[in-house]
C-alpha cells in the first residue's frame, strides 16, 4: 500500500532540516495549522494522519496491528524513511508523543530530537505516580464511549480542549471527534488510555522538549514532572493554558518554547 495514501502524507516548506508533526486522539493534521506557517519558512514540514483518523485510508486499519502503539510507531518510521534522508525533529501531540518515542527507541538514528506536546506515558494513577485518572475512571470513560460515542464526544471534547475563552476551538474538537469512525475511536481509545510506557522513557538520550499546560485534564503537571525526572535529556516548559491542546489554544507560547528548544539543537 502507498504510504502517502495510507497516511494522507503532505510535505510543505523548504529547509535542510525536517519536522514531522503527529496529531493526537480524535484529531487530524489540520490541528497543526497555527504552528506550521512559522516553521515552514525554514523547515521541511511533514504532516500526516494516523491510520483511522482524518483522511487516512480507513481500509488500512488493522485491529491487530494497531492493538498497541507499536503499530503506529512502525508507520512513523516508514513515513520518515520515505520523506527524509536526515534525522528529523518529531513533534507529537498527546498519544503521538509516545508513538514518536517508541519509534525513536527502535531507530534512534532517524531522530534529531522530540517535541512532546502534552505527553503522558500512562494515564492511570499507580502508587506514587499520578497519571490523572484511577483505573475505574478510565473504565467508566471507555464504557461511556462505547455506549454513546457522539454523546461522549460532545461532553469530552470541550473538556479536553479547555480554552474557555475560545468556544470555536471546543466546537472544532467536538466535530473532529464526531467525524471519527466510532468503532475505530473506541479501539484507539482503549489502546491509548490503557497503555503504559513509563519504562520506555529512559531508553533514549536524544533531546526532548516536554511542552505542558498549567491546567490539563488529560496530562496533569505531575506527569510532566515525572517525565522530566525520568528522561535522560529532557527540557520541561509549562505554558499558562487551560486544556490539552496548546498548539491550538496557545500557539504563541508554544512557538516560543519550541523556538528556544530548536535554537539549542542548532536548527
Amino acid at each position: 500500500m502507498n504510504i502517502h495514501q495510507r497516511n494522507n502524507v503532505n510535505v510543505i516548506g523548504e529547509g535542510a532540516a525536517t519536522m514531522v508533526f503527529a496529531h493526537g486522539f480524535g484529531c487530524d493534521q489540520n490541528m497543526w495549522r497555527r504552528l506550521v506557517p512559522t516553521f515552514s519558512a525554514r523547515f521541511r514540514i511533514v504532516l500526516f494522519d494516523l491510520v483511522g483518523c482524518g483522511r487516512s485510508d480507513l481500509s488500512a486499519y488493522d485491529r491487530k496491528k494497531y492493538g498497541s502503539l507499536y503499530g503506529y510507531s512502525a508507520d512513523v518510521l516508514e513515513i520518515i524513511s520515505d520523506v527524509a534522508a536526515e534525522p528529523v525533529i518529531f513533534v507529537g501531540h498527546s498519544v503521538s508523543a509516545m508513538i514518536g518515542l517508541l519509534a525513536e527507541i527502535e531507530a534512534p538514528e532517524r531522530f534529531a530530537g522530540q517535541i512532546m506536546v502534552a505527553p503522558s506515558p500512562s494515564y492511570i494513577n499507580d502508587c506514587d505516580y499520578i497519571g490523572g485518572f484511577t483505573r475505574s475512571d478510565i473504565d467508566e470513560l471507555l464504557e461511556a464511549l462505547d455506549s454513546n460515542y457522539l454523546g461522549w464526544s460532545s461532553t469530552m471534547a470541550p473538556a479536553i480542549m479547555g480554552a474557555p475563552d475560545q468556544p470555536e476551538l471546543r466546537e472544532e474538537l467536538t466535530n473532529s471527534f464526531c467525524r471519527t469512525d466510532p468503532e475505530i475511536a473506541s479501539h484507539f481509545a482503549r489502546v491509548t488510555f490503557l497503555s503504559d510506557h513509563r519504562n520506555d522513557l529512559d531508553k533514549t538520550d536524544r533531546p526532548a522538549l516536554l511542552l505542558q499546560c498549567s491546567d490539563d485534564l488529560i496530562a496533569p503537571r505531575s506527569v510532566g514532572d515525572y517525565m522530566h525526572r525520568t528522561m535522560r535529556n529532557s527540557t520541561l516548559r509549562v505554558i499558562e493554558n487551560v486544556g490539552h491542546c496548546p498548539h491550538l489554544s496557545a500557539p504563541g507560547a508554544s512557538i516560543d518554547a519550541m523556538e528556544e528548544f530548536l535554537l539549542n539543537l542548532d536548527c
